[in-house]
């Protein structure tokens, strides 16, 4: 998981929120709410950090308080996040994200930058996601299934694949270079899409940074 930088919401939302009888559901302009919300995420799910599009088959508008219990956010941009689909079509067991998590609460929230939820997470050598919050822990492991099987090997794969890179330069690399690398896969030298599952490769330059 990643912190989101919420930027500016779109107009069309502002205006519809503005009108008489305004819900989530007559709101007519969710393409362009859908391109807001993968554009500030940097083409990633907010929780599992695969590639999402912002096209209504590829991708869901998230609301982090469902809108059964907290229908007053229900247009309130700060609570809208994009989300991948979850493997909709599969068992509960192996669905994720917002469609495993339908309408239960998290005490976490990636785009509440006061968390910093890259902060209370950390990633096992076989892909795992764990928290040291105990609570936390259990909503990524039940809530949100992020370490249902599909999601663990792509997060090892993507690590596997940028340390087959590094021992293949020799990996006697010099901190500089590493810190670049850091920036690269943070998105901080740059705006454009984020590799996907970029976070585990973040986590372990920090880690080989904080050794050095």
């Amino acid at each position: 998981m990643r912190t989101i930088t919420k930027g500016d919401e779109p107009a069309s939302l502002v205006k519809h929120r503005a009108t008489a009888h305004a819900d989530y559901e007559n709101y007519p302009d969710k393409d362009t709410l859908r391109s807001h919300l993968v554009r500030e995420q940097r083409g990633l799910c907010c929780y599992c950090l695969s590639r999402i599009r912002p096209t209504a088959d590829t991708m869901k508008i998230e609301h982090w308080h469902g809108q059964d219990e907290f229908s007053g956010e229900q247009l309130d941009y700060s609570n809208l996040l994009g989300a991948c689909l979850g493997d909709p079509r599969q068992p509960d067991a192996l669905q994720h994200c917002d469609t495993r998590k339908r309408n239960r609460l998290l005490t976490k929230n990636p785009a509440n930058p006061a968390q910093r939820i890259e902060n209370l997470v950390r990633y096992e050598g076989d892909g795992r996601i764990v928290s040291d919050d105990t609570a936390f822990n259990g909503e990524l492991e039940t809530v949100l299934n992020l370490n249902t099987a599909f999601l663990k090997n792509n997060r090892k794969a993507t690590l596997d694949a940028f340390r087959l890179m590094l021992e293949k330069r020799g990996g006697g690399l010099q901190r500089i270079t590493l810190e670049k690398w850091l920036r690269d896969w943070n998105g901080e030298s740059q705006t454009s899409e984020l590799q996907p599952f970029c976070m585990v490769v973040v986590y372990w330059l920090r880690k080989r940074l904080d050794r050095a």
